[in-house]
């Protein structure tokens, strides 16, 4: 049974849209949001697909529901205003497994609950408590990739060797149904290995069965490595590839400190004794942070810097090259005009010539 879409315009200063949505029936909620968005929706191999494009901004969300109470949902969008959508949970309500690929999000719990904020590349799980309003807003002008994987606990509790006994005693509870009617959210660590898997899933270029089946195996895989990441951070370990908000925070002093000592050798065994963290573990930081490995950031860096030392002081180039750490006048010149398309000389040569203002 389909319930009505409530829509309106919040009359605050932000100008946040609302979408009200007042079933959680996953079969239905394309629908419901289509109400709103207005776009294009289409259904294939059990799979739909809802595409938009208009004055509220542009995306796809993709969502395919298999047995036993779990379903994927998959957005991919981009709004022109902050987006508040808010689900009225009932009495059945999911567990949520969510991952974010890209941006962020603003979670509450209810709609008079503090606001939090729901990061990249970040494990999180959230199952509210019954006839609450659950709330998700989508940022203004960010394109947000973020991954739900719904678990309804009554359907999901008759599945054959759910072993859902196995599960550590707060995330079993949390699957108890009946037995647990308080909010929930675990935010736990960062994990580049999950995006990678979530990045796989949404590659799939198969057909039919194919594709549905592709698509199911995939999302169990990363449904595991999520409850195994919550295992961990419950037992006060981490998996290789996961990041905690302490190590986040150290690649973040380390970027400073890396500004600071330009001019000095940044090799890896060096960086890894500053910040107390594992070559692996700054490789993994640096990727998650800024997409870059820690060498690649490094060079990025040192070009920024000369080139602006070119533009605004009267060092000779050989002098900004020894500034920035670079040992060699011509491997700087290499990496400078492979970069910015020309030579350090004559970028400030064509400088020189513009007309004063």
């Amino acid at each position: 049974m389909t319930f009505p879409i409530s829509l309106h315009r919040n009359k605050c200063i932000r100008n946040m849209q609302e979408i009200r949505i007042e079933n959680q029936n996953a079969e239905d909620l394309l629908s419901q949001l289509n109400v709103y968005l207005k776009g294009t929706l289409t259904e294939k191999w059990g799979e739909q697909t809802l595409t938009f494009s208009n004055h509220l901004g542009e995306g796809t969300i993709r969502s395919i529901s298999f047995d036993w109470g779990v379903s994927l949902f998959d957005y991919d969008v981009n709004f022109k205003e902050d987006v508040k959508l808010i689900h009225h949970t009932g009495d059945e309500i999911p567990v949520e497994f969510i991952f974010i690929s890209n941006g962020t999000l603003r979670y509450q719990q209810d709609v008079n609950s503090e606001e939090v904020f729901l990061e990249r590349y970040r494990n999180i799980i959230i199952a509210p408590k019954q006839q609450s309003k659950k709330t998700f807003i989508f940022p203004k002008k960010v394109n947000v990739k973020v991954n739900f994987i719904q678990i309804v606990k009554g359907q999901y509790a008759k599945k054959k060797h759910n072993n859902l006994k196995y599960l550590n005693e707060v995330l079993f509870s949390v699957f108890k149904e009946d037995e647990y009617d308080v909010p929930y959210r675990h935010f736990g660590n960062y994990n580049l290995a999950i995006a990678d898997k979530v990045k796989e899933m949404h590659a799939s270029e198969e057909n039919g069965m194919v594709r549905t089946l592709g698509i199911e195996g995939k999302l169990n895989i990363i449904l595991a490595m999520q409850i195994l990441e919550h295992h961990k951070f419950q037992n006060d370990t981490t998996l290789p590839d996961s990041l905690t908000i302490a190590d986040i925070k150290k690649i973040h002093k380390l970027a400073d400190f890396i500004v600071d000592n330009i001019s000095e050798a940044l090799t890896i065994p060096i960086l890894s004794k500053e910040s107390g963290l594992s070559g692996k573990k700054l490789q993994v930081g640096f990727k998650m942070l800024y997409n870059k490995t820690v060498n690649e950031y490094i060079k990025k860096l040192r070009l920024e810097i000369s080139r602006d030392l070119l533009k605004n002081s009267e060092l000779t180039v050989s002098e900004i090259v020894y500034k920035v750490g670079i040992r060699s006048r011509s491997y700087f010149s290499k990496i400078f005009s492979d970069h910015y398309g020309i030579l350090p000389t004559e970028y400030r040569s064509k400088l020189k010539r513009k007309p004063s203002l």
